[in-house]
């Protein structure tokens, strides 16, 4: 089918106005060099005519006759001097020139005494790493010149330096980890603690860009995010990490946030996800985040090992499946999502055999989140049970072919109970809350280039995307909507993204439960999914 071309008002009416635009533009920039001394003169004329006021206005009402007679007598002589009027106002124009002119005072070329200092007290601390002996014009000596180390540079109010371009020899090893350690906890301490700061290391050119990083904000609210089906947002990095940013409404006013976004499903590479972080550091935040957006296009099976009722607010929602805190509901939901995701293996291998699109049933995602599972880990090992953590090595190992999603969240404290399987499939990582650098090498598997700082708000941490770049990390306030401490614009903002409760079988209407004040919400479970609800039989009797 042939395309009909765009009518030629459409096709080039774009272009036509950005030449009027750039003609217009082009014509008030001469109109202004032209004008600019009429301009000036009139500036002058206004300035000398308020000066002017300002002197009449001073002068006490007794002195203004010998005043205006001095005046009259001066105009009177130019007036009958040979050309008087015309020196007078050559005079006139020339005041006014001067006083019209621009007076913005000029920028200080360089650094002031005190940032001189500063830079000249960093510099005599990379001496002894940047210098040796058998350098016959080392770059860093004491007592040198800083200006030749230090090409470029800023400087923030308070006289702190944001930026810094650093040059050192060619025999740094900047190779090894340790040594560029050495140097970063260096500058941290010199340049101030309290900050934040990212270390950019050109080893081709021998040069390493030290910049202080701006807080992530904590003030964006749980909220619909514009993302495709397979999309997560994590939370939200800094802009120059990221090539992507969303739309955010706060309050009444909308801006652009860069975020992180962990994508999910059968072409993704990191379908599994572990977070880890201490107590209070907002890891139960970023799983109720990330249950709202994924009750948007899959069902959801919660496994909370805490009993602390974080998940309330979702049990017997639409797409809820189970919301179990007990050892018994977590066994039965888990040998549940194992034999579900052997089913969607049989049902898509013998769909793909036979030449068919896969079943519809095995189309729509399936998440399994488990909030500290080493809770139920000790709980199943005084009862001698089976440890929750082994039902999950089938939906880890075949969950990414199966379209089913687990994400796995505890505390430093207890990464040693993780069992093998949660360790090695789950490649995207999220660290929240104050930790070491051991600590987040450890789980991230490879250092954050910026300095973590001791106090951190909740929801702030690291996060990283298989073998990806470490990523600052601001999880979107997502609290617990029934518990008392929440304020009433963040549990609305929750509120309005729960999907409706689940209508029984009998059409019976299920309505809203909230908990009143002080009404603990411990051992929250649900009916909606048990294990003998799935035709197991048929499908053990399938398998090969």
């Amino acid at each position: 089918m042939a395309r009909r071309p765009l009518p030629r008002i459409l096709s080039t009416g774009s272009a036509q106005i950005a030449r009027s635009r750039e003609l217009a533009r082009t014509a008030a920039d001469s109109a202004t060099d032209v004008l600019h001394p009429l301009i000036t003169i009139t500036r002058g004329l206004r300035r000398l005519a308020s000066a002017g006021r300002r002197k009449w206005a001073d002068t006490p009402k007794d002195k203004r006759g010998p005043l205006l007679f001095l005046v009259a007598s001066v105009v009177l002589v130019v007036a009958l001097a040979p050309y008087g009027p015309l020196l007078a106002v050559i005079t006139l124009m020339a005041a006014a020139a001067w006083q019209g002119r621009d007076r913005a005072q000029p920028e200080p070329d360089g650094p002031d005494e005190s940032q001189t200092q500063r830079l000249q007290s960093l510099y005599e601390a990379l001496v002894p790493y940047f210098s040796t002996a058998e350098d016959p014009a080392p770059l860093y000596a004491h007592g040198g010149e800083w200006d030749k180390a230090f090409p470029a540079y800023d400087f923030d109010g308070t006289g702190r330096i944001t930026h810094l371009l650093i040059h050192y020899p060619a025999y740094f090893t900047d190779g090894e980890a340790e040594a560029r350690t050495r140097i970063e906890q260096l500058l941290h301490a010199k340049s101030g603690r309290d900050r934040e700061y990212h270390f950019s290391w050109d080893e081709e050119a021998n040069q390493l860009t030290v910049t202080v990083l701006a807080p992530l904000p904590t003030d964006i609210a749980a909220q619909r995010f514009v993302t495709s089906p397979g999309e997560t947002v994590l939370g939200f990095t800094d802009p120059t990490q990221v090539q992507r940013t969303l739309p955010l409404t706060h309050g009444e006013e909308q801006r652009d946030v860069p975020p992180v976004v962990w994508r999910t499903g059968i072409r993704s590479t990191e379908p599994h996800l572990l977070v880890m972080g201490q107590p209070g550091s907002g890891t139960s935040t970023l799983l109720r985040s990330i249950a709202l957006q994924a009750l948007q296009y899959g069902d959801l099976v919660i496994v909370e090992g805490g009993g602390t009722g974080e998940y309330a607010c979702l049990t017997g929602r639409d797409g809820v499946l189970a919301v179990e805190c007990g050892l018994a509901g977590a066994l039965a939901s888990l040998e549940w999502a194992a034999t579900e995701t052997e089913r969607r293996l049989i049902a898509v291998n013998r769909a793909r055999q036979a030449g068919n699109p896969p079943p519809d049933d095995t189309k729509r995602p399936l998440w399994i989140l488990l909030d500290r599972p080493s809770a139920l880990a000790h709980v199943a090992a005084a009862d001698g049970r089976q440890d929750p953590q082994s039902l999950l090595q089938v939906p880890l190992r075949h969950g990414r072919a199966a379209n089913v999603t687990v994400v796995v969240a505890d505390q430093f404290d207890s990464a040693e109970t993780l069992s093998d399987a949660v360790r090695q499939h789950t490649r995207a990582r999220v660290v929240l809350g104050p930790a070491t650098a051991d600590q987040l090498e450890a789980v991230l598997g490879a250092p954050p280039h910026t300095t973590p700082v001791a106090q951190v708000p909740p929801g702030r941490g690291y996060a990283r995307l298989g073998t990806g770049p470490v990523h600052r990390l601001q999880v979107p306030s997502t609290p617990d909507p029934y518990d008392e401490a929440t304020s009433e614009a963040d549990r609305q903002a929750v509120l309005a993204l729960l999907p409706p409760r689940t209508t029984p079988a009998d059409g019976e209407h299920v309505p809203e439960a909230v908990p009143a004040a002080g009404e603990p919400t411990q051992g929250v479970q649900t009916e909606a999914v048990r294990p003998e609800a799935v035709q197991t039989e048929a499908v053990a009797a399938e398998a090969p």
